[in-house]
């Protein structure tokens, strides 16, 4: 991939939480204008890797790079600039439970420099059309489904016109019919905005749907670098039984009924 190409890399990153190693020497190239997803077992590191990219987390060794700026050690107000260039869809959604919909739309707006309430409201209703939420702009959160908020946090995450939008788990908890509506956005999304799009989930069906690369982390480390088409043919046994849905011979092994030892309980 020429550098060229090349919008986020992770050079040699490693990152422990106490004597947790959670990425070991990671080495990752994201492209521009491409849908990478990462992929893996809970606890593999997913999360923390996109929180590298924003500077919400530091590594312990190795560096960040985004559009090519070193982001590594940048201080809080040095990344302003380059967190305005990245929505980010958490897991949770994150709406503000004392906002409207359209508030909650207008919200990053404000804080970055669209001074006139008229445009916010104006860009705040045309991103809750692309979402198919417009019907719902004076409703709260606790008014909505878990489908429509994430809904609105995708159109909250896009306020800002970014280069790059990250995805935490964007289908969890979500039955398999909204899960798919939140499919077709993302893809939607790409399409027409011509976003990187950077998305963690372990939501195999999602994964093959919206990828252009799909890569696997496991134990801190890339095990699989690959293509939905190329998923069918990964040799490693630990990623197909993954992709699979399969519960390794190890694991299923740790089930083994053990009768308890008898005691002289009532």
């Amino acid at each position: 991939m020429a550098d060229t190409d090349v919008i986020i890399e992770l050079k040699k990153v490693t990152k422990s939480f106490n004597r947790q190693v959670v990425l070991r020497d990671l080495n990752l190239k994201i492209g521009r204008s491409k849908t990478t997803v990462v992929i893996g077992p809970s606890g593999c590191g997913k999360t923390v890797l996109l929180k590298h990219v924003v500077g919400l987390i530091r590594p312990d060794r190795g560096r960040v790079f985004f559009d090519g700026i070193d982001v590594t050690h940048l201080s809080e107000r040095q990344l302003a600039p380059i967190r305005r260039q990245v929505g980010f869809v958490f897991q949770g959604n994150a709406l503000f439970d004392s906002m409207s919909v359209l508030e909650n739309i207008c919200f990053p707006m404000a804080e970055h420099g669209v001074k006139s309430p008229q445009e916010r409201e104006r860009r705040a209703l045309e991103l809750l059309r692309m979402v198919g939420m417009e019907d719902a702009k004076d409703k709260m959160p606790e008014e909505l489904s878990g489908g429509q908020k994430k809904r609105v946090a995708l159109a909250r995450a896009i306020a800002l016109r970014p280069e790059v939008i990250l995805y935490d788990e964007p289908t969890t908890g979500l039955d398999p019919i909204r899960a798919d509506l939140i499919n077709e956005l993302i893809l939607k999304l790409q399409a027409e905005l011509k976003t990187t799009a950077l998305v963690v989930t372990h939501d195999m069906h999602s994964a093959r749907k919206i990828a252009d690369r799909i890569v696997m982390l496991y134990d801190g480390r890339i095990l699989a670098d690959t293509t939905p088409e190329g998923l069918k043919d990964l040799k490693d046994e630990i990623a197909a039984h993954f992709v699979e849905g399969r519960a390794t011979p190890e694991e299923l092994s740790r089930l083994s009924y053990k009768p308890l030892p008898e005691g002289n309980g009532a």
